[in-house]
């Protein structure tokens, strides 16, 4: 998110499903529209729904998921069709879900990276916008070449994410 807010892209609201995550205090602290809600308690529809009154209320056009680790329900994705971005720490169609850096290393890939997809009730399976890689090196660990991806991540989305508004 601070990636995309860094590049210049015009952000209505900063949303998380997390009210204590940082990255909230950090829209704040720069004037950006925040919104959060914890699905716990409410349930899914609940939240999904006070979640997208947000989104409509201020005046957003396209969903950028930033580090949400939750499955948006069949229902949402279709009121947000074609308008909702994720980026995923595999180059897709590899590695769907989670764990993708070790499943990499223990695959022997030589190579790992990011993809920006478009998403679609299908998990990590939406139309492919842009892909990044980096070399696996011999000693690398999950957490090293996650932070090697991380910082693909961090070129690739607001590049993809600033062409996909234009379109």
């Amino acid at each position: 998110m601070m990636a995309l807010v860094d590049a210049g892209i015009d952000v209505a609201l900063v949303a998380s499903d997390k009210p204590d995550a940082p990255g909230l205090a950090w829209a704040r602290e720069r004037g950006l529209a925040t919104f959060a809600l914890s699905p716990k308690g409410i349930g899914k529809p609940a939240y999904e729904a006070a979640i997208d009154a947000a989104l409509r209320e201020a005046g957003a056009e396209v969903i950028v998921l930033a580090g949400y680790m939750r499955l948006l329900s069949d229902d949402f994705v279709a009121r947000w069709r074609g308008k909702i971005v994720n980026i995923h720490p595999s180059l897709l169609p590899k590695y769907k879900g989670l764990d993708t850096h070790a499943r990499a290393i223990a695959a022997g890939d030589r190579v790992a990276g990011c993809s920006v997809h478009i998403v679609t009730e299908e998990l990590d399976g939406g139309e492919l916008l842009g892909q990044a890689e980096v070399p696996v090196l011999p000693d690398d660990t999950p957490d090293v070449l996650a932070a090697r991806v991380l910082a693909a991540e961090h070129r690739l989305y607001p590049a993809i994410v600033k062409e996909f508004a234009s379109r």
